[in-house]
């Protein structure tokens, strides 16, 4: 099984500012290498990591200075809340699909391997990918492939799964592979079942949605000047973290209604995104699509 290596760990955490007394929250543990990264540069500060997947985070025993909240990071106000660790110093979320995921044939990620449709990030979740593929209306599935997988034959996609399945049952992961395979640009397989699975992954785990909710509580759990960090590997997700970054706080105030002054929530860091070096795209291939922003808090 491949060993999943952190992406832009140095400079992700770099960004972070540590204060060794400071309160961090790894919205991803995943492996843990973010955390350990955090918890190597603090003194007396803690870091809260969150990881919903037990199998991502399995045999972690456990740190001093690290508490790990087996929780989706939609629940990170809650938590933080809990553990009385509110406001926070700095927020880093590596949003990226982890090499465990898509290396356990049977979780369902991967068109490399025939596998059950699954894709959940948490096996305790009810809504699998072989709900979406075998029970979604056609125009559900349509609208899943445009908006998730920014599939251009989104439909005729969707009509031809509609199809196959009254047939029989689309149960695994090359089942599903074999059909959307006939829609590929030709050398561009991999490429387009990667959007096909992405879109569905999407679905199944209201990736989007949750991005969302962390966003909103991540500001409001940080302290002003306190830093969030974000990975992100697809332009879904780039962009509404990008577009986040640039929101106004609401307000019915006199001087936005009258004078047209705005109050915005972030100052950023980053110039644009960074990426990766050569040498890291190399060295790790998955790599090759990331995207750091970061951004401070006024």
């Amino acid at each position: 099984m491949a060993v999943h290596v952190s992406v832009l760990l140095k400079e992700s955490v770099d960004y972070l500012a540590i204060e060794p007394n400071g309160l961090y929250v790894d919205a991803t543990f995943g492996s843990g290498g973010h955390s350990r990264e955090i918890a190597s540069r603090l003194e007396s500060g803690h870091v809260y990591a969150f990881d919903q997947d037990a199998d991502a985070s399995d045999g972690f025993e456990g740190a001093e200075k690290i508490t790990l909240i087996r929780s989706n990071f939609r629940f990170l106000s809650n938590f933080l809340r809990y553990h009385e660790a509110i406001p926070v110093n700095g927020i880093l979320a590596d949003l990226g699909i982890s090499s465990h995921h898509i290396e356990t044939p049977e979780r369902g990620f991967s068109f490399r391997f025939d596998a059950p449709l699954d894709m959940r990030m948490n096996v305790l979740s009810q809504k699998t990918a072989h709900d979406i593929v075998n029970n979604y209306t056609l125009e559900e599935l349509t609208g899943i492939f445009k908006k998730y997988g920014e599939i251009d034959k989104a439909y005729h996609l969707a009509k031809s799964i509609e199809k196959q399945r009254i047939q029989k049952p689309i149960d695994s992961t090359f089942d599903l592979a074999n059909i959307a395979s006939v829609f590929a640009q030709k050398n561009k397989e991999n490429s387009f079942l990667a959007q096909v699975f992405q879109a569905i992954r999407i679905e199944v785990n209201q990736e989007l949605e949750v991005l969302e909710q962390f966003l909103n509580q991540a500001y409001e759990c940080l302290q002003p000047g306190g830093r969030l960090v974000v990975i992100s590997y697809h332009s879904l997700e780039d962009r509404m973290v990008k577009n986040f970054f640039k929101s106004a706080l609401p307000s019915d105030s006199f001087s936005e209604n009258i004078m047209g002054k705005r109050s915005y929530r972030w100052n950023s860091i980053t110039s644009g995104a960074d990426t990766p070096s050569e040498a890291e795209i190399l060295q790790n291939s998955r790599s090759r699509s990331a995207k750091l922003r970061v951004a401070e808090k006024i």
